[in-house]
């Protein structure tokens, strides 16, 4: 899933690799996919494409914004992204795929569900969930402070809340998924149970120092290990606290990692080193 170090990735390798290139056949649709998103009718999709140039990419939480000198077109969620050279064999099945003026192309595939949605510079688009994620703070600002992370946690209803339901839901942090807050919490040494009101003034410093240089390190790596980038190479951040690691030893204690149900989905923590 594309969260945020996979959008800053994504975004940094489509401005080295594809900006500056023109867009000469769009394909959109081509698989049908219950649960990709598109804007309109991806019928419409190579009408507001074809001709247009990809100038500039920039991740916006955990999407991925390209602009085109009319559009806008953001890949989230589950969608997988990969950058062809000419001549390369194209993928049997996508939603999208973008071929520019020097035969190479841009697949994307959906996973689970994803949004590959396009919209030309004449309307608004309204989507609360990409809206949000323009008007926050990204965490790896300078204007992301400890200041700002206390008010995040402050108010009354996010206080009742688990450190999994504060820090991953709600678009209070666009692009912090559980993906990437397993190990968060567990560099923090937390649990993602824990409730927001019972941090300490040490945790919750802690919780902010793990969060800010966690998703530092993910980025500087070119993403997590469990994800591939634009070029369909796995990230250079070694997860810990993930599937593949399931009942493997933690590396700060030795005790084994545990998989639990938890909100809808699954957790990976260390019941030693993180405790309630």
């Amino acid at each position: 899933m594309i969260e945020i170090p996979e959008a800053v990735t994504l975004a940094r390798q489509v401005n080295a690799s594809l900006a500056g290139k023109g867009i000469q056949q769009v394909t959109a649709a081509a698989s049908p996919h219950k649960f990709a998103w598109y804007y309109g009718d991806p019928a419409d999709y190579p009408v507001r494409l074809t001709g247009e140039v990809l100038r500039t990419a920039r991740a916006v939480g955990g999407t991925l914004e390209l602009k085109t000198d009319h559009t806008t077109l953001t890949f989230s969620d589950g969608v997988n992204l990969r950058y062809l050279e000419p001549g390369l064999p194209l993928p049997q099945k996508h939603q999208l795929l973008l071929c520019f003026t020097d035969d190479s192309h841009l697949a994307s595939s959906v996973q689970m569900y994803g949004g590959l949605v396009c919209w030309p510079d004449s309307v608004v688009y309204d989507n609360p969930y990409y809206l949000a994620a323009k008007s926050k703070i990204p965490p790896l600002s300078d204007d992301f402070d400890e200041p700002y992370f206390h008010r995040l946690l402050a108010p009354d209803a996010v206080q009742k809340l688990s450190l999994k339901a504060a820090l991953a839901t709600e678009q209070r942090i666009p692009g912090l998924g559980n993906g990437v807050l397993q190990d968060i919490l567990w560099h923090a040494r937390l649990s993602p149970r824990k409730k927001v009101n019972t941090l300490s003034e040490r945790e919750e410093k802690a919780l902010f120092d793990s969060l800010t240089s966690t998703l530092a390190e993910m980025v500087r790596l070119g993403g997590r290990d469990t994800e591939t980038d634009l070029f369909g190479n796995p990230g250079g951040y070694a997860v810990v606290m993930c599937a593949k690691n399931n009942a493997q030893p933690c590396p700060q204690c030795g005790a084994p990692i545990f998989k639990e149900a938890y909100m809808g989905g699954s957790v990976y923590y260390c019941r030693e080193c993180q405790k309630d």
